[in-house]
């Protein structure tokens, strides 16, 4: 019998009160209630902004109402996603089309399918989820996945798909549990095998039909450590964050403080959604997701908050084989033949013969060619690498994120983290109501120790450790194996007593650099080289950052108020460091261009959006950077006892200065922007046909609000974001019983251009406003704008 839907103001508080006065029994088995797997039902309760507070009974409810909820804001993102993950991209949209990058590296529909097809046909992930917890998922997240894949189901069954990005398209369809677990399995796999797709699909024994000829000697190291350093490096990769948590004894009230700051895709399958889950007696947590997953990632509750940063952790490691000369398929292992396993993938195309293909796997993982385009690693008639990723084996990050949702404290926090061990690629960064303060980089690394790496390492390996912490071991001898840390939850990963971990500091801070600097009073060291250097240069994002909030802590007194004003500062450590000397080196040129001069010495040296001068310092700064070392853009060297202040004072002599600076003139100029125009006049995003202005800046320039984005002179400039702050949240405790706190989405909660909710928040956004979270159930009640939907499963 169909279930009525609607909208139930008037019936809100009887609602509420059937929702929320479950008794825990009945909270803690979804299974004993629904035996059947039917009859799942939730309350829906939206407030301001769309943002949804669901109310359950269980975790395969809870499941239900968040899979409902996140299908009627993401229906085709989502939709585009589960696609990926079955391999049937090929199949609707051709082979040759590009993905959106969301959940693999891989170039083109081909290259992913070809993966995701691999890992269906091997049952990787139905292995995994038949691993008893810890090593495996707890029942919770198997029912939170069954419940959300009814959820989107029942969704899709009831409405009608207005978003055009998808309207009416066969590919829309429902999904399986079982495809819920693959989309995580593909976030968790996201920095090792997915970051290497191409290289393992198109992998091909020399000799063989389609094999590239390779050189005959190896890659070269010198080249392949560089290509490694930069592939790893904290700033190159289209995610990032900032992250500070304040301790008690810098705070007004004694209690912690929280500012969380995600970089991530504006667009895509990598977009953060906002709701709250509650399961009476059971759990009460209000954040963000990444689209498709099924718990809160980052967030809070009446006692904790958290947020992660993408770590530097390095998630991969690669063997160097020893191969049979007679075979390439055959690999020697302490001197005993052991043969590649092949899979062979049937890849359907549209307007086409499907495509077959062969991957070779090893005991270490699968053979592979590349990573990325700029990292080559050939198979030759001797010498294959295979690539290790131990996330491979991990479907264990809801685990995680329900322990982090149900820690009373930021010890329970740590404790949480070394029982699920399910982190993939980021750190925590954590605070709590009675005061306490945490960073960790408690991430699912392969055990790989500086002792290991020493004595394992080939001659490449020897290169590229050091420099980048990418590990090529010696696969032909079996005591190269990674082993197994008796703290660990799955062999061949570093257990949690090796994690740098910072408790109860006045600060605890990260901007994707090293653990290094967490605390630049208190830095940490003694961790295995896998993790992050020690004594390196920073970011200037980094070392931006540790100059605010370590300004911050010395101040005291802190109050979520300081939070907010940190998070729209716009501060620009490059000008700071090199606004001054450009100025003086510019008006000394025997031809400055006319007008620079003036507009850079007028500029206040922020990125708001009213900031005259900052779009021509933005692109000076990107040619110079772009064309000038780092080791020549200074005159005072990085130093290790320094690390904050160095490098510094900027070498205005060389040739490339004046020649950044007349490009950056000339780009303005061609594209009829003024010298001194306003940044948000050329730096903005359109929705809903309006125009909104952007504040933040980009990597380069340190900016902590980050904002990253196409230079379009046909369009005015900077006319769309790419990626950059995407879900922020400002967070306290005040003794109420209530969280103190501010979120902001800075796209929306939906990608729908017909639903208000693609917008309103970038709005707030565009005026650096917040909105005022609403937790406490007299909150919710209070919303203006409350709207309670009941949803119920078909049985």
């Amino acid at each position: 019998m169909r279930t009525r839907i609607g909208r139930l103001a008037l019936a809100a508080v009887a609602l509420l009160t059937a929702a929320t006065t479950l008794p825990p029994a009945a909270a803690a088995d979804g299974r004993e209630r629904h035996p059947s797997g039917g009859g799942l039902s939730a309350v829906i309760r939206y407030t301001e902004y769309g943002i949804p507070h669901i109310v359950a009974g269980n975790y395969a409810d809870l499941g239900f109402g968040t899979g409902w909820a996140q299908a009627a804001d993401q229906v085709c993102v989502l939709a585009d996603g589960f696609l990926t993950v079955r391999g049937e991209r090929s199949r609707h949209f051709g082979p040759d089309a590009a993905p959106d990058g969301s959940l693999s590296s891989a170039a083109t529909n081909l290259g992913s399918d070809l993966y995701f097809r691999g890992v269906r046909d091997a049952r990787t992930v139905e292995r995994l989820l038949a691993t008893p917890a810890p090593a495996g998922p707890s029942r919770e997240t198997e029912e939170l996945m069954r419940g959300w894949a009814a959820g989107y189901n029942a969704w899709l069954d009831r409405n009608r798909v207005t978003d055009p990005a998808c309207r009416g398209a066969a590919w829309v369809r429902p999904v399986t549990a079982l495809d819920v677990a693959r989309r995580g399995y593909a976030m968790s796999v996201l920095g090792g095998q997915g970051r290497a797709v191409d290289g393992i699909t198109a992998a091909v024994p020399p000799g063989s039909a389609g094999a590239a000829p390779g050189p005959a000697a190896g890659p070269d190291p010198a080249a392949t450590a560089q290509a490694a350093r930069r592939l790893f490096a904290a700033d190159s990769a289209d995610m990032g964050s900032n992250a500070v948590a304040f301790g008690g004894q810098v705070t007004a009230n004694g209690r912690g403080l929280l500012l969380g700051n995600p970089h991530y895709p504006w667009h895509g399958g990598r977009r953060f959604w906002q709701s709250q889950q509650t399961i009476p007696g059971e759990l009460n947590v209000s954040g963000a997701s990444l689209l498709g997953t099924v718990g809160v990632s980052i967030g809070f509750t009446g006692r904790v908050a958290w947020s992660h940063t993408v770590a530097t952790g390095v998630t991969l490691n690669l063997h160097q084989l020893a191969l049979d000369p007679a075979d390439p398929t055959v690999y020697l292992v302490d001197g005993v033949r052991e043969r590649m396993t092949r899979r062979t993938v049937t890849v359907p195309v549209k307007d086409g013969a499907p495509v077959v293909r062969t991957q070779y796997w090893t005991r270490y993982g699968p053979v592979v060619t590349s990573l990325g385009a700029s990292l080559p690693l050939p198979w030759s008639a001797t010498t294959a690498y295979a690539l290790g990723d131990p996330n491979a084996l991990n479907l264990r990050a809801t685990d995680t994120a329900l322990a982090l949702a149900k820690a009373r404290s930021t010890g329970d926090m740590v404790r949480g983290l070394r029982r699920t061990q399910g982190l993939p690629w980021v750190n925590t960064i954590a605070a709590d109501s009675s005061g306490g303060s945490l960073f960790t980089q408690s991430q699912v690394l392969p055990r790989i120790t500086d002792e290991l790496a020493e004595r394992c390492s080939t001659p490449l390996g020897q290169v590229t450790y050091p420099s980048s912490g990418v590990a090529v071991l010696d696969g032909s001898r079996g005591d190269c194996a990674l082993g197994r840390d008796p703290d660990a939850v799955q062999p061949g990963i570093l257990g949690p007593s090796r994690m740098p971990l910072l408790e109860d500091a006045a600060y605890a801070e990260n901007s994707n650099d090293s653990a290094w600097l967490a605390n630049a009073d208190t830095p940490l060291t003694g961790y295995e080289r896998v993790f992050g250097t020690v004594g390196t240069p920073r970011s200037l994002r980094t070392r931006g950052a540790v100059e605010d909030v370590s300004a911050m802590a010395d101040r005291g007194r802190l109050t979520v108020r300081d939070l907010e004003r940190q998070q729209f500062a716009n501060r620009v450590p490059a000008a700071d460091l090199a606004v001054a000397d450009t100025v003086r080196a510019c008006r000394a040129l025997p031809a400055a261009p006319a007008g620079a001069c003036d507009a850079l010495a007028g500029w206040d040296g922020r990125m708001d959006t009213g900031s005259r001068g900052a779009l021509l310092f933005d692109r000076f700064w990107r040619a110079l950077t772009g064309s000038v070392p780092a080791a020549r853009l200074w005159k005072v060297p990085f130093s290790a006892a320094d690390p904050v202040a160095t490098p510094r004072t900027l070498d205005t002599a060389s040739p490339e200065f004046a020649a950044a600076l007349t490009r950056a003139v000339s780009e303005l100029r061609a594209a009829g922007i003024a010298l001194d125009a306003p940044l948000g006049d050329h730096q903005f995003v359109v929705r809903g046909g309006k125009r909104f202005p952007v504040h933040g800046g980009t990597e380069a320039l340190g900016v902590w609000n980050k904002i990253e984005a196409s230079w379009q002179p046909g369009a005015g400039g900077y006319p769309e974001v790419a990626h950059g702050t995407s879900h922020v949240q400002a967070v306290g405790w005040d003794g109420s019983g209530c969280p103190a706190a501010r979120t902001l989405l800075s796209y929306g909660q939906s990608s729908n251009p017909l639903s208000a909710h693609d917008r309103d928040q970038t709005a707030l956004y565009s005026g650096e406003r917040w909105v005022t979270s609403r937790f406490c159930e007299r909150d919710i009640l209070a919303s203006p704008d409350l709207e309670v939907v009941r949803v119920r499963e078909r049985r």
